[in-house]
């Protein structure tokens, strides 16, 4: 009975050595496979970047060029960022003159691409043509022409036909909508009909 355990004992030592064997294999199996997959390229990610670089270089906003002048501390010529009003332009010129009357142009108004901005001094006649296009030729008898983008209340209600109520009204249309591209923009003034624009198309500039 000695002689025959002693000969079993060795062959059960031999199996579980082999399967110590086998799963330290596998364990090493995995592990390399484990590696080789996170040397991969992650396909998602350079997609994911390529993504966000070309949302980075999308164009900048337009620019607008306005030509400031009158009653300011720099006249001259600026590029401005598109949306930009008339106290932007004015800002960037310097700010108002000491002599300037800051009443005569709105200053929430759009400014336009192209636009000639005039801040008048007091008592002084709003420059003509300065919307954008440039000059226009005088009224009648010598005098400038009345823009409808820049003059106030008091010398609107001048204009035949318009008085002090559709003076404010054309006011509070150009603080609503921006300003007149055209003349025949004012028939969108309550109490502007064809009549009153017929008298005012020699008289008036945008």
């Amino acid at each position: 009975m000695v002689e025959r355990s002693e000969s079993i004992a060795p062959r059960t030592r031999l199996g579980v050595g082999a399967a110590i064997v086998v799963v330290l294999v596998a364990i090493a199996g995995t592990v390399v496979i484990g590696i080789a997959r996170g040397s991969s390229p992650p396909d998602e990610v350079v997609s994911t970047a390529e993504s966000s670089f070309a949302v980075s270089s999308a164009p900048l906003d337009a620019s607008v060029y306005v030509h400031v002048s009158g009653a300011v501390a720099d006249p001259g010529l600026y590029q401005l960022p598109a949306g930009a009003r008339v106290m932007d332009a004015v800002a960037a010129a310097g700010g108002f003159a000491e002599d300037a009357d800051s009443d005569s142009i709105n200053l929430a108004r759009s400014v336009s691409d192209g636009e000639q901005l005039h801040v008048a001094t007091p008592g002084e006649q709003p420059a003509a043509g300065s919307g954008p296009g440039g000059g226009g030729s005088g009224a009648a008898g010598g005098s400038a022409l009345v823009n409808v983008n820049t003059a106030d209340v008091a010398i609107l209600d001048t204009l035949p036909g318009v008085g002090p109520a559709i003076a404010q009204r054309i006011v509070d249309w150009r603080t609503a909508n921006g300003r007149f591209n055209s003349v025949d923009d004012l028939l969108a003034v309550p109490g502007i009909g064809d009549s009153i624009l017929a008298g005012l198309r020699e008289l008036v500039s945008v």
